[in-house]
C-alpha cells in the first residue's frame, strides 16, 4: 500500500549532523503517522521520533534537544535532522508508516533501512 525508500545515512565524527529522509510512494497527507526508528548490533529496535498527519511531533528521551522530524508534503518526504551526533547514535535507522484502518487495526509499512556510523 506504500512503499518507502531512506536515503542519507553515512559516516560523520562526534558532533556532527547527517539528515535522514524517506520519500513515501503516496501522499504522507493520507498516512496516520510516520516515524524513525534505529537499531544497533545486538540491541533491540527503538523508536527516535515519530509526527503524526496533524503535525504532532514525539521524541525519545536520548535525542530530544538533537534530533528534529520534519516533513514535506509537496515531496511526499520525511527527515529526520540529527546534530550533535555521539557514537551511541551508530545504528541502523528505519523508516515506518502506520496506517489505521480501524480503531484496533493499523498496517505497518518499513523501508529497508540506512546506517548511520557516529566515529568518536
Amino acid at each position: 500500500q506504500v512503499q518507502l525508500v531512506e536515503s542519507g545515512g553515512g559516516s560523520v565524527q562526534a558532533g556532527g549532523s547527517l539528515r535522514l529522509s524517506c520519500a513515501a510512494s503516496r501522499s504522507i497527507s493520507s498516512i496516520n503517522a510516520m516515524g524513525w526508528y534505529r537499531q544497533a548490533p545486538g540491541k533491540q529496535r527503538e523508536l527516535v521520533a515519530q509526527i503524526s498527519s496533524g503535525g504532532s511531533r514525539d521524541y525519545a528521551d536520548s535525542v530530544k534537544g538533537r534530533f528534529a522530524i520534519s516533513r514535506d508534503t509537496v515531496k511526499n518526504t520525511v527527515y529526520l535532522q540529527m546534530n550533535s551526533l555521539k557514537p551511541e547514535d551508530t545504528a541502523v535507522y528505519y523508516c515506518k508508516a502506520t496506517i489505521w484502518r480501524a480503531v484496533v487495526a493499523r498496517d505497518d509499512y518499513w523501508g529497508q533501512g540506512t546506517q548511520v556510523t557516529v566515529s568518536s
